[in-house]
């Protein structure tokens, strides 16, 4: 068998042969002769190969030695005059020619991300912290690009600075607009629906293909907006006009590059997926169906992945039963459906629809916990103690039959409201309801010594006509339905996180590290306006610090400003082959177990779990692969649930705005939620949105911002605008391309009275188990 550096060296001098074509991973494969079985080892030398510049990408998955300077690879297409890298006529800096890097600094391959101000982040094809690169240091280069960059500076903190060194991959990203027709002209522009684009895209003649004007397009860049000039595009999809029912859920999946269909393959082998679980199956596996074994998710949930019971022991400890889908004994590795799971890494929930991760026929067919059908499962079965501590623990291949689909309303209205319909309808269940209850309290308290940190903030859930189009919003209450499911979700993905790792049996982690100190400075100079400190030194703050303060401002006008700035003061959770902290739990230890229907990173901890419960031992080969695989699984998967999440926000924050641009001129109550040097957040009391008003247009003064009050006042009258002041405004101006919605101050609703802004008059996806 050959070493990495074996195979590392054929493959660069296979690819520098006379007649090279650029080939797929799977093609380099088959022309080495390269065992099928060391897939995932070839993948991590070929990113490695990237990494060092020895090799690069050329179109979505083909690769090829680099190019001499000047030319391109032998077969890469001619994209169009302005793709090469750098503008027709203009000076190619060195910094964009020069591979090498100078000794002692660091190149690392990576994608870029431009910033509407200018700047960009290189986001490490391996992983670890963004490379941030100043505008002077970006030129032509396109957001989605892939590129090397050279560490020029590094604080030793995870904060560094870098400059291009060379363009590796010219992006396939589409940028989604509006196209406005020049007329007889010829070509036109197109309005972008995003933020990098504040200006419009320039379509010359010819490059406008069947778009009529007002239609909604999708983009190929050809130049970026630089040096004062507009970007340059061609039309290269249409998609329809912008009121045509789901044109915005088309232009987000499109935007995001999210997989809407699934190939032939992968259906045919759905297809041959079984319905109905075998007899023969149930007398293989523990048998769980007489135990009234419930599933409580939301109203709409489609797919049910976690069913769970307990039971009160004569001990005074909890048994706790979480089952969850075995997904993994349908969906076998290798196979189609594991490949296409493996590429989409997560389902994706949008409004009133989703793109699920599995086909229909497993996902919301055999692989659901669907009530009074015998489902497969693989059990965590727990002992919890009256400090929340599990004492003892086993796993099993279970089935069962689920006694009832539950629903968190039903639940909380049986526990809360003690409505007697509903506990009547339900009355076999409720002791165990409220064994639930006392179990899910005692866990929340467990972790709320340990410093575990709970936003718990109000969620907004749209309302939508059968079009699709947002009627209304509501507030979506979080009861102690939510809760109890959240605690019990934890305690089993802690406790198979921990078996693994005793296991010392390579796996799959989901991590989230210590805030970044300056981030923290910048947190701590807020909270202080508001009587809040954060303890030093910030480079060893713990999880309770941030839940101290969550506690204090609980109920007080800055609560929810304070949360979400202390959010996005902290590095995102993410998927890493090597343990750590959760810091957002304070879990030394954390895994995802419970949602293989919907994340692949589940699905391959129920394999490594099954394996770890077998008595055969991991060979040297498997622990070979699996150390080869998890590293480019746990980056695949951190970017694929970053996207899901980004394409998510943005088609709720789309609808939000579409339907505010119906009540421009309208008036709303709303609360302040934010201050800051430019005017102040309002959001509307009545729909969960919330628009700017800029500190030009209010009335009667001249404003200025106190920093260390957070407030704005007037100079001359001593009007005092702050978090949590109820105001009316009326609505300005909506920008759907911009995502943005404008108010203005309703003077009389702001009559103050001793320099404050008084009352104005009346007004006219996911669970969180997962983090």
């Amino acid at each position: 068998m050959r070493t990495d550096r074996e195979v590392r060296q054929a493959i660069v001098e296979f690819m520098r042969g006379t007649g090279y074509r650029p080939a797929t991973a799977r093609d380099l494969m088959r022309l080495l002769r390269i065992d099928r079985g060391r897939r995932h080892e070839f993948k991590r030398v070929l990113r490695d190969l990237l990494n060092d510049d020895l090799v690069v990408k050329v179109g979505r998955d083909r690769y090829a030695a680099p190019s001499p300077a000047g030319r391109k690879p032998a077969g890469r297409e001619t994209r169009d005059r302005h793709a090469g890298g750098v503008e027709p006529g203009a000076r190619r800096s060195a910094r964009h020619v020069d591979p090498r890097p100078v000794r002692g600094q660091k190149l690392v391959a990576g994608r870029l991300q431009r910033h509407p101000r200018g700047f960009g982040f290189v986001v490490p094809d391996a992983g670890g912290p963004d490379v941030f690169v100043p505008p002077r240091a970006l030129g032509d280069l396109l957001d989605g690009d892939r590129v090397a960059v050279r560490v020029v500076r590094d604080d030793g903190r995870g904060r560094s600075e870098g400059e291009i060194v060379r363009l590796l991959q010219r992006t396939q990203k589409r940028v989604m607009g509006v196209f406005h027709s020049a007329g007889r002209r010829g070509g036109g522009t197109v309005r972008a629906y995003d933020r990098l684009f504040e200006t419009d895209i320039e379509i010359s003649e010819g490059d406008a293909g069947r778009a009529e004007d007002g239609m909604v397009v999708g983009v190929e860049i050809l130049r970026p907006p630089m040096n004062h000039r507009p970007a340059a595009g061609r039309i290269v999809e249409v998609l329809g006009f912008p009121d045509e029912p789901g044109i915005d859920l088309k232009t987000i999946i499109r935007k995001y590059d999210l997989r809407e269909d699934y190939p032939p393959d992968v259906l045919a082998e759905a297809a041959q997926v079984p319905d109905r679980v075998t007899e023969e199956e149930v007398l293989r596996r523990e048998n769980f169906r007489a135990l009234p074994i419930v599933t409580i998710d939301g109203e709409t949930a489609m797919d049910f992945d976690d069913a769970v019971l307990v039971r009160k022991n004569a001990d005074g400890t909890y048994e706790l039963q979480v089952h969850i889908a075995d997904v993994a004994h349908y969906v076998r590795p290798g196979s189609a459906l594991d490949r296409e799971a493996y590429e989409r890494g997560t389902s994706v929930y949008f409004p009133g629809t989703a793109l699920p991760m599995l086909p229909h026929r497993l996902s919301n067919g055999i692989c659901s916990l669907n009530p009074g059908v015998d489902r497969l499962v693989q059990s965590c079965l727990m002992t919890i103690d009256d400090r929340g501590r599990v004492v003892d623990y086993r796993f099993a291949d279970g089935v069962i039959r689920s006694a009832e689909r539950m629903t968190y309303t039903d639940v909380a209205k049986v526990l809360v409201d003690r409505d007697p319909k509903i506990a009547e309808r339900y009355r076999a269940l409720v002791p165990t309801f409220r064994e639930m209850e006392e179990l899910c309290l005692i866990l929340n308290e467990k972790r709320r010594r340990r410093g575990s940190i709970d936003f718990d903030l109000p969620e907004p859930e749209l309302l939508l006509a059968v079009t699709g189009e947002m009627t209304g919003i509501v507030e979506l209450q979080r009861n102690i339905a939510h809760r109890i499911i959240e605690e019990f979700m934890l305690a089993a993905n802690e406790t198979v996180a921990t078996h693994l790792f005793r296991a010392r049996l390579p796996s799959i982690y989901r991590i989230h590290e210590r805030p970044d100190p300056k981030k923290l400075e910048e947190f701590d100079a807020v909270a202080q306006a508001f009587g809040y400190r954060l303890p030093r030194p910030f480079t060893s703050i713990e999880p309770r610090a941030f839940q101290e303060i969550v506690e204090m401002a609980k109920g007080r006008p800055e609560e929810r400003f304070l949360s979400r700035l202390m959010l996005r003061s902290m590095k995102q959770a993410r998927y890493s082959h090597l343990r750590d902290l959760h810091f957002g739990l304070a879990a030394t230890c954390y895994t995802h177990f419970t949602s293989p229907i919907r994340r692949y990173p589940d699905l391959i901890v129920h394999r490594i779990l099954r394996r770890a419960r077998s008595e055969k031992a991991l060979t040297a080969a498997e622990r070979q692969e699996l150390e080869a695989f998890l590293p480019e699984a746990a980056l695949h998967c951190s970017r694929t649930e970053r996207t899901a999440d980004q394409a998510e926000w943005e088609l709720v924050e789309w609808k939000k705005t579409a339907f505010m641009a119906e009540k421009v001129g309208e008036e709303f109550e709303g609360f302040i939620l934010s201050v800051h040097p430019f005017g102040f957040f309002v959001e509307l009391r009545e729909y969960f949105i919330d628009g700017l008003v800029k500190i030009e247009s209010l009335p009667g003064d001249r404003y200025r911002f106190h920093e260390k009050k957070q407030i704005l006042k007037g100079e001359r009258h001593g009007r005092v605008f702050k978090l949590g002041d109820r105001v009316r405004v009326r609505v300005d101006r909506v920008d759907q391309f911009q995502l943005r919605v404008e108010f203005s101050l309703v003077e009389e609703a702001v009559a103050a009275t001793g320099g404050a802004a008084v009352r104005g008059a009346a007004s006219g996806r996911r669970r969180t188990g997962g983090r």
